[in-house]
């Protein structure tokens, strides 16, 4: 009799230890503001760090470049971003909130090079993961 319930607890040990390995990471932009969103998404975008782009993007993030009609999806974009991973871009960049509503933010990042300007007007949505870039427009005015 001892032996099975050393047996049984052995079990629910091996169980619990490993069911604790298998969890997932814990999201850590879940709990921040729509602020810290536009920045961790600048630094995906001119800095090259990748680390948060799992839990950045919405699962329906669309990107659309205005001036080429080119369209992506997260999955094409995030495999964008990591092919920039460490590449550091020379521009001065800086974003606004143009309208904070609700669970709907609209924000619009300025990215100026010496040549040439980019604006990205960024949609952003706050769900049960907190607040997800959910999409992203591209010109160059």
């Amino acid at each position: 009799m001892k032996t099975t319930w050393r047996t049984i607890a052995a079990a629910l040990i091996m169980v619990t230890s490993l069911s604790s390995f298998a969890s997932e990471k814990a999201n850590p932009l879940k709990d921040v503001e729509s602020a810290m969103i536009l920045n961790t998404y600048l630094e995906a975008v001119t800095v090259g760090s990748i680390d948060l782009n799992k839990f950045l993007f919405a699962e329906d993030f669309q990107y659309r470049n205005l001036n080429n009609s080119d369209r992506a999806g997260k999955k094409e974009y995030i495999k964008f971003l990591k092919t920039n991973k460490g590449m550091q871009y020379n521009c001065e960049s800086s974003y606004e909130i143009l309208s904070q509503d609700g669970k709907v933010c609209v924000a619009k990042a300025t990215m100026a090079f010496d040549k040439f300007t980019r604006v990205d007007y960024i949609t952003l949505n706050q769900g049960k993961d907190g607040w997800k870039v959910s999409k992203v427009e591209t010109t160059y005015p």
